[in-house]
């Protein structure tokens, strides 16, 4: 329901290669460091996204969405469930095509109106685990 296989071969490889990745950290520890890591070497640009603006894998870091002065591609989103929306609501604002849930994040109000905006979107999935399906 929240992710059918044509919307996530879609953002996965029709919409664009910089990602922005909301709570994005130095921290090897998190998910986000290894999923950032797996979408580099599938050639997606990365953008982090965390408070610390920190610099990972070689990517500058931003403290916010609206705070990169390029444009997004897809938004993922690393943060609790009850945070993600106005993630969402900033992924629309920045003019990403796409947003992108990770697992265990889901939010329907986000995802109705990040879909109302014209904007794919994906909930409870991972793109390091759905990349490598594509063959």
């Amino acid at each position: 329901m929240y992710g059918d296989t044509d919307t996530i071969r879609k953002i996965l490889t029709e919409l664009g290669d910089t990602w922005a990745i909301v709570g994005l950290s130095s921290n090897e520890r998190r998910a986000a460091h290894g999923v950032a890591r797996v979408l580099q070497r599938y050639g997606k640009r990365i953008v982090p996204v965390h408070p610390k603006a920190e610099t990972v894998h070689g990517e500058q870091g931003y403290p916010s969405l609206d705070a990169i002065p390029f444009d997004v591609d897809v938004v993922d989103v690393f943060v609790n469930s009850d945070l993600s929306g106005p993630v969402a609501d900033e992924a629309v604002a920045k003019g990403a095509k796409a947003v992108w849930f990770q697992l265990g994040v889901i939010d329907e109000a986000a995802y109705d109106r990040t879909r109302a905006a014209g904007l794919d979107m994906v909930m409870d999935r991972c793109p390091a685990i759905e990349i490598p399906r594509l063959g």
